[in-house]
């Protein structure tokens, strides 16, 4: 069989629109092209949304009416059977974008106050590093983690515990999941979600 020239091809708009195979999106979320009966059962309508099946099934999908894709999102809780750990732990990966991190106390480099010939980090700060207040009295924080009380609504005096508590309690305030899909408060959860991150690697809160 004869091979074509490797530039025999149509550039032409109209078809690349034909060699697409999937719909359209219209202003209301339906994609157009799609020919098949609602999944709810007992209803005959076209399917013309989509949803994931389950949870750990998000690439097969589900096809509704506009009524019963309403429905279904209504009921849907991508939390639901997990314990308060996976919660978190979900939350915790998600905030790094399912990337494995490594803990900072593994780094294979040198601490930087070894090269100062010391293994205390304490002898290198100074009479200020067990208290972690300067020597007027006031306790110096950088001005993000300032900024991170005020967003977890919490105080300098806290532990990182009790921060940590006021975070989860926020963070299942706002997430959309655990509020009827719900997603108005979208922006004021990534804010608590980089706070919790300020306090978490701080050295300024007692654990």
């Amino acid at each position: 069989m004869r091979k074509g020239s490797p530039f025999d091809f149509d550039i032409r708009v109209s078809a690349d629109k034909k060699r697409r195979t999937r719909g359209r999106r219209t202003a209301t979320g339906a994609i157009e092209g799609i020919d098949r009966p609602c999944d709810h059962p007992g209803c005959t309508a076209r399917g013309e949304f989509r949803a994931p099946r389950a949870p750990d099934q998000l690439e097969e999908w589900l096809w509704f009416c506009k009524d019963h894709i309403r429905e279904y999102n209504l009921k849907w809780n991508f939390f639901a059977g997990q314990t308060e750990e996976e919660f978190q732990r979900l939350v915790d990966r998600d905030r790094v974008w399912g990337r494995a991190t490594r803990p900072f106390g593994h780094r294979e480099e040198p601490r930087a106050w070894h090269r100062l010939a010391s293994d205390d980090p304490h002898e290198v700060l100074g009479a200020t590093a067990a208290t972690g207040r300067s020597g007027a009295g006031a306790r110096r924080l950088p001005s993000t983690e300032r900024r991170a009380l005020e967003i977890l609504d919490a105080r300098e005096h806290w532990t990182r515990a009790e921060i940590r508590k006021q975070y989860k309690s926020l963070v299942k305030d706002l997430h959309p999941d655990l509020n009827g899909g719900n997603r108005d408060d979208e922006d004021r959860l990534q804010e608590v979600v980089w706070a919790w991150d300020q306090i978490k690697e701080s050295r300024n809160f007692r654990d």
